[in-house]
């Protein structure tokens, strides 16, 4: 019998609680020196003219008698009745009346029987809500110490992490090392008037190493570090998380210097007066306290508040003020040469086959963070214990990248013939226009085999790292994005619901072209809509819309324009290509995959799109006759550039000969 299980259960202890309260009920019955008997011996002896002496008391539905001759040992007898036997009771007692009457008394209780039938029922009602507390605060906690901090404290004896440990954030990391000084030797900097940072703010995506970096100044400096997450704060009852900061601030001043790091602050740092119910929140008092700690500190007392979140813009500006957080340390997605070191940190300890080149992966994962990296390993590393190899090799590394970005491949998903050609046409046509743009990144991996959500995807990579994007590589991206629908349209003439999700996305960079990025003539450079995108709860409901019905309209037309514009385009090169796309489709259902060298082949004598005209943001304005910078492009040492196809080829329709927006388009078998 597994007693722990049994010991949580809460009926356990009410039926406990029941056996107590009756073994309480004897025990009163016995210290009254009255003997219980049952309803029909007691209607019995009242009819046996024995009793001298009887008391009802009708409220207990009791009757106490005395008797003259005694009874199973005792002349003291008790018995109760249901209600359903007052009237007989009541009845046998009148009866049993003797002529002289009895000696009636007032039913008195002793002053120790009413001290017990009144503490022993608090006292078990008091345990009962101690075991109701201890449940809902956590087995680990005490009762009645909601106010006491729950931050970890992070001793000698925890596996320590160091600046070696973290790759991919240098300048977060130099700023910490300076952090890991202070704390090490704040004399030096006291010297020279230089004032101790009071607290540090860590943001960035997740999963890019923020709590990470907290933990490596921990394991550097070497001081008391205290860790809590922000949603440890608020609890149930109000005033607690108020309490726990106080508890939290002054052990950290007992033990200073150390660091007090809280793990998505977000959760109790809210904007003021951002909640529907006003400003008396239980959040806002824990706030409003962290507050008055910060500000309060001894300037000479080592403490540091290091805060990690991945929603800056929702922090109250009095957290983020100086002589607060007085720094904000972004935590971005790791470059190019970063990911290369993280894929070497988490690589350490893995059985990675000589072939395994972490440079060309760095290369293939644009925009993963460091936990996508070390998931990707992680994947990669599964996937050859499930094979029972001994090394992880490049194979194992795409099949992981590939899970990590689409979703597992799934192998039991059978589609018929017409689904596989019309998937095969589908990402033929992304595969295709992305190819023929002048501004897309080259194809990588075309696939028809179902990953995930999708019955296949076309993975399209930058050859290098982007910090912007321009207006013609939007374009190509909104064209790329219709290629597939297009291609259907064409080889069909029935589209299916498979480009739902490129619809989706081509919108949402259409309607960021013209109300964020201010790349369209009629709407102009003008920024619309909130600055997050989202509805901030309480401080951004009751605003309305910023812009009127008018410019909606205008909004609404600009992005059905740039729409249809990546269609036409779309349809203009993978007509000129058709040829191309069967031949795309027919490798695709014979391989199911195919991988840039193969694409690179197929794409040999594409027609490019020819350029775009020079965009201004107003008519008006001269155009200048100087050409453009002519950038080289770096060739890509993986040979992933082999994807793109070579200058030179020839265009496949004269701008004029464009078909405008609106015009019917021919049916192509």
């Amino acid at each position: 019998m597994d007693f722990k299980k049994l010991s949580r259960n809460p009926f356990v202890y009410v039926l406990l609680i029941g056996a107590l309260l009756l073994i309480g009920m004897s025990l009163i019955s016995t210290l009254t020196g009255a003997k219980q008997i049952t309803t029909q011996e007691g209607l019995t002896l009242l009819k046996g003219g024995t009793v001298t002496q009887v008391t009802n008391t009708d409220g207990d539905q009791r009757v106490d008698m005395t008797l003259s001759a005694p009874f199973q040992g005792a002349t003291q007898v008790q018995f109760y009745y249901v209600g359903a036997r007052a009237n007989e009771v009541v009845s046998a007692v009148d009866a049993a009346t003797p002529k002289d009457g009895y000696n009636d008394v007032v039913p008195r209780t002793t002053f120790f029987e009413s001290l017990l039938s009144l503490l022993i029922p608090i006292l078990l009602l008091g345990l009962l809500f101690w075991f109701f507390f201890s449940a809902a605060q956590g087995g680990n906690s005490k009762v009645m110490q909601f106010g006491k901090s729950r931050a970890k404290l992070v001793t000698k004896e925890t596996p320590t992490v160091t600046f070696a440990d973290v790759a991919g954030a240098d300048e977060a990391i130099e700023e910490m090392q300076e952090i890991k000084d202070f704390l090490k030797d704040p004399a030096k900097f006291q010297a020279v008037g230089a004032r101790i940072p009071k607290g540090v703010l860590l943001y960035g995506p997740p999963g890019t190493g923020k709590t990470l970096l907290a933990r490596a100044v921990a394991g550097e400096a070497g001081v008391p570090f205290y860790s809590i997450s922000g949603s440890d704060f608020v609890e149930m009852f109000v005033g607690v998380g108020a309490s726990r900061v106080r508890d939290l601030f002054n052990q950290a001043k007992e033990n200073a210097p150390a660091i007090i790091f809280i793990d998505e602050i977000d959760a109790v740092g809210r904007h003021r007066g951002a909640g529907m119910g006003g400003g008396h929140d239980e959040r806002e008092q824990t706030l409003n306290q962290m507050l008055v700690e910060m500000d309060g500190f001894d300037p000479k007392a080592s403490v540091l508040v290091i805060a990690a979140t991945n929603r800056p813009d929702i922090l109250d500006p009095a957290l983020l003020r100086p002589g607060r957080f007085d720094r904000q340390i972004g935590v971005d997605a790791p470059d190019l040469k970063g990911r290369q070191r993280i894929l070497e940190v988490h690589g350490r300890g893995k059985p990675l086959s000589p072939s395994v080149d972490l440079a060309v992966i760095a290369r293939k994962t644009p925009g993963f963070t460091g936990a996508d990296l070390a998931n990707v390993l992680n994947e990669a590393a599964l996937l050859t214990a499930r094979s029972n190899a001994q090394l992880i090799d490049m194979r194992a590394l795409d099949e992981a990248i590939d899970r990590v970005i689409a979703g597992p491949q799934r192998r039991t998903r059978i589609m018929k013939d017409k689904e596989k050609l019309i998937t095969a046409y589908h990402e033929g046509g992304h595969a295709l226009a992305a190819a023929a743009m002048n501004n897309t990144d080259p194809v990588t991996k075309v696939t028809i085999l179902p990953r995930g959500k999708a019955l296949g995807y076309t993975m399209v990579l930058p050859l290098e790292d982007k910090y912007s994007v321009t207006r013609n590589e939007l374009q190509d991206q909104l064209t790329y994005a219709m290629g597939g629908r297009v291609a259907e349209e064409i080889v069909f003439h029935d589209p299916t619901t498979g480009a739902s999700n490129d619809i989706e996305k081509a919108t949402g960079i259409a309607r960021k072209m013209v109300t964020e990025y201010g790349m369209t003539t009629d709407v102009g450079p003008v920024k619309l809509g909130s600055s997050s995108g989202e509805v901030f709860m309480g401080r951004d409901m009751g605003h309305g819309r910023d812009f009127s019905e008018r410019i909606a309209e205008r909004v609404d037309k600009q992005v059905r324009d740039l729409i249809e514009q990546a269609h036409n385009e779309a349809y203009e090169v993978i007509n000129a290509n058709r040829d191309i796309l069967d031949k795309l489709a027919l490798a695709l259902l014979e391989k199911e995959t195919l991988d840039h060298l193969e694409l690179a082949e197929i794409f040999r004598d594409v027609k490019k799109l020819p350029p775009r005209p020079q965009w201004l943001s107003s008519d008006d304005r001269p155009v200048s006759m100087l050409p453009p910078v002519d950038v080289p492009r770096r060739q890509d040492e993986t040979g992933l550039a082999a994807a793109s196809v070579a200058e030179g080829q020839p265009a496949a329709q004269p701008a004029a000969q464009r078909r405008p927006s609106g015009q019917a388009r021919p049916a192509t078998a």
